[in-house]
């Protein structure tokens, strides 16, 4: 039996580049600035549909998780990331206590283009705008 070892190889060292040189806040800013900060057609996990959610403007996303995947055809970049909103005043200056939002997951071909999103929200929360 041969046993093969991947913890030392070239693919983790590319994914480690990768992350270094990516910008996981202003990757999913640009994507949410593409949507205008909406999400239509969500289904939560108890299968409760969700014409649109829109959220906060002032968003920070932290990159939790990464993977590289690999199907016969394609390999893609999957990046991880927990949405944190931060509540505003009524002057508008954003406050000191953070809440979480949610996680989205993107997808990226080898060439970094958007192939897929995946969205868990915390339906919950009053920071986000529901509609029915």
């Amino acid at each position: 039996m041969t046993k093969l070892e991947l913890k030392n190889h070239q693919v983790w060292r590319d994914l480690t580049e990768i992350l270094e040189t990516l910008d996981a806040n202003d990757l999913v800013k640009k994507h949410l600035e593409l949507s205008d900060y909406k999400i239509c057609g969500y289904w939560d996990e108890q299968d409760k549909y969700y014409e649109t959610i829109i959220l906060p403007r002032i968003l920070k996303a932290e990159l939790v998780s990464s993977s590289i995947g690999v199907t016969y055809k394609e390999r893609f970049l999957q990046l991880k990331f927990f949405l944190i909103a931060f509540a505003v005043d009524d002057t508008q200056v954003a406050s000191n206590n953070p809440q979480k939002l949610g996680e989205l997951v993107l997808i990226y071909n080898e060439n970094l283009e958007f192939i897929d999103e995946n969205w868990l929200l915390d339906i919950d929360s009053s920071m986000l705008e529901i509609q029915f």
